[in-house]
């Protein structure tokens, strides 16, 4: 009994090693499951906070990012938020890490392009946006067309600008303000010289917007197309 007891005990001890090892394993992947449900909760809660307190989403951001730095939504988040307050080198380093994490992330493609062209960067800009094109899951694909129609525009293709803006134009259902997209194609058709596109175009607008701004910005080119 003795000798079946020590030998018994000595294949335990030899084992210990290995169920040291589980238990290790076992009680990191806790943890990490625990790090993923807080972080998500932060990214929920600092969405629940942006409309009324910014500064409260910013550190609800901040926190999900630092629990799990793979969670692209969160990086996003932060990056709108460095947006919003102007600082655009921060909100483009986070909008590049979500697309490290997640190269398919159109919509990161699509508001890093808008940091690149509000820095000035306009061919960064305009090959960010292409890329938010290739997926073709990408939900609101005229978002990114109606963006890369304008920074063609500043670069002067003034035809790829027109053809961006006529595919954003035929989107259904829109995500960008249709008076927005027909304002901006009317505007390229008359710098194109097509005074009848631009005139059908233009008019749509301030039937669109009535007594609005777009109304009045499509009004006064009219004037110049009579």
């Amino acid at each position: 009994m003795t000798m079946a007891h020590g030998r018994c005990g000595r294949v335990n001890r030899s084992f210990l090693p290995i169920y040291l090892g589980l238990i290790t394993i076992l009680v990191g992947c806790a943890s990490d499951k625990e790090a993923l449900r807080k972080s998500q909760g932060f990214y929920q809660e600092g969405v629940a906070s942006l409309p009324g307190d910014r500064q409260k989403a910013f550190v609800s951001f901040h926190k999900s990012v630092q629990l799990n730095p793979a969670n692209k939504e969160a990086r996003y988040a932060l990056g709108h938020v460095y947006a919003l307050q102007g600082k655009m080198p921060l909100a483009e380093e986070q909008f590049r890490e979500a697309i490290k994490i997640d190269e398919s992330y159109s919509e990161a493609h699509t508001y890093l392009g808008q940091v690149l062209a509000n820095q000035g960067r306009w061919d960064e800009a305009i090959a960010s946006y292409k890329l938010a094109l290739v997926n073709p899951l990408y939900p609101t694909p005229d978002l990114a067309r109606f963006h890369l129609g304008r920074a063609l525009a500043h670069q002067g293709d003034l035809q790829g600008s027109m053809e961006a803006f006529e595919d954003a134009a035929s989107a259904s259902p829109p995500s960008v303000p249709p008076a927005m997209t027909h304002l901006e194609l009317g505007r390229v058709y008359y710098k194109l010289g097509y005074a009848i596109r631009a005139r059908e175009v233009l008019k749509k607008v301030t039937t669109m917007d009535k007594d609005g701004d777009l109304a009045a910005a499509a009004s006064e080119i009219l004037t110049r197309l009579k």
